[in-house]
């Protein structure tokens, strides 16, 4: 789309041309002065689904009247309760269901991959990621580096950014692969950097890094639910997300895990639990722990039903958008954003985030001319005015219009907002 118009009459006109519009109607946007919010911040908490109150209803009257027959005679059985979302989210992620296991939350995930996939030695200790990453992560890998006997001061190699915008070329990974390659174990990227917004190129990433003899996973905390993604395809080791940002799926919500199926039967270290042996002799409560084959098998407790609830709802509403169709729109919507900055914000706001759209998903970072304090001060403005993005240290606005359930409108609006602001000020 080129034709783009900063008038309230063309993004009228653009959202009810958009064939995903009804999706909208389908979450509860929050409201501000008695109208609807313009909601950005889908890349930190998604939306609540409006079909999730009558999900959790539905197994609080179970429990209620089953007890613990639920497990097994409820509408749908809590023994089987996580199977039930397995299939919706192998297509989210291009993963076949038995790679992909709904658990824990992505920390503890994290935690539980790197116990079977980082296996360092003396000579090949090392692990590779992006300088800034997400605290989550820079504290995990930390942490399993002492856990191992080294020192991150010369075993964690992060990757500086080496490009304008503080974001990261695929140039920079080779090289620091050619460099440092024979002394990496585990090269740990994210599918989406979570400051920047650029996204990666993971089957890129997972060849280079196996050419080198590295073991290579993903964090797709900020990617799961905004790009399409091929994890299977990629030939990743594993990958590791989070449920409730573009996934909807409440606050603290459960979070998943990717094995390649290559390494389903695989005899590897981990930390069993009981949910992970597999299911056909797991009530005969013996001693000795046969995994599940494939990611069930490294489930360490029966899962939360009350929390899974609310993402087999949310999954159910991607089955029925498709991810082909979210990225289309969020291409053009994004586009739409990118445009408003470029040609009625250029004297204030500057786009960090790459522009090649395959680079990026449903999020623009974005920087205030003048310095932290008046970009905090403009971000205080949009929140003020029922705009809802979020602050992140530290200088960066971020802006993510969620196909799902944002519209042109909105993005006209921050617009609108941030020229007002430049006006009063």
């Amino acid at each position: 789309m080129t034709d783009y118009q900063a008038t309230a009459a063309w993004a009228q006109a653009a959202d009810a041309a958009d064939p995903l519009r009804a999706f909208r109607d389908e979450f509860l946007i929050p409201p501000h002065a008695g109208h609807d919010s313009a909601y950005f911040c889908g890349n930190s908490l998604g939306l609540q689904p409006r079909a999730v109150r009558a999900a959790l209803a539905a197994e609080l009257d179970d429990w209620a009247q089953l007890g613990v027959e639920g497990h097994f005679k409820g509408r749908l059985p809590w023994m089987d309760y996580h199977e039930f979302v397995r299939d919706h989210l192998a297509e989210v992620v291009g993963a076949l269901p038995s790679e992909v296991v709904a658990m824990n939350t992505l920390g503890v995930n994290l935690h539980l991959m790197m116990v079977s996939f980082y296996r360092p030695t003396a000579e090949r200790p090392a692990i590779l990621m992006e300088a800034g990453a997400f605290p989550t992560d820079r504290y995990a890998l930390e942490s399993q580096i002492r856990f191992h006997g080294f020192d991150p001061a010369t075993t964690l190699i992060e990757l500086e950014a080496d490009e304008p915008n503080g974001t990261l070329s695929m140039a920079a990974i080779e090289r620091a692969l050619a460099e440092h390659g024979s002394r990496i174990a585990l090269v740990m990227l994210p599918g989406v950097q979570y400051r920047s917004g650029q996204a990666f190129d993971l089957e890129a990433i997972a060849a280079l890094g196996h050419r080198h003899g590295c073991v290579v996973g993903f964090d797709l905390a900020h990617a799961v639910g905004n790009l399409p993604i091929r994890l299977h395809d990629s030939g990743a080791d594993f990958a590791i997300w989070c449920s409730y940002k573009y996934l909807n799926s409440g606050p603290g919500a459960v979070g998943g895990a990717f094995v390649h199926e290559r390494h389903a039967r695989a005899v590897l270290p981990r930390f069993a639990g009981w949910w992970g042996h597999d299911k056909t002799s797991r009530f005969r409560m013996g001693p000795e722990f046969v995994p599940t084959p494939g990611a069930d098998g490294w489930q360490l407790s029966n899962p939360p039903i009350l929390a899974l609830a609310p993402l087999r709802v949310s999954l159910e509403v991607f089955h029925r958008a498709g991810m082909a169709r979210l990225r289309e729109k969020s291409l053009k919507l994004t586009g739409y954003l990118e445009w408003l900055v470029q040609t009625q914000l250029a004297d204030v706001l500057d786009v960090l985030t790459p522009a090649d759209p395959a680079r990026r998903g449903a999020q623009l970072s974005i920087r205030v001319h003048g310095g932290r304090e008046r970009g905090r001060a403009l971000f205080d403005h949009l929140m003020e005015h029922g705009v809802v993005g979020d602050w992140r240290e530290p200088d960066v606005i971020r802006i993510s219009p969620a196909p799902l359930y944002n519209r042109y409108a909105d993005c006209l609006r921050f617009a609108d907002v941030v020229r007002d602001w430049r006006q009063a000020g």
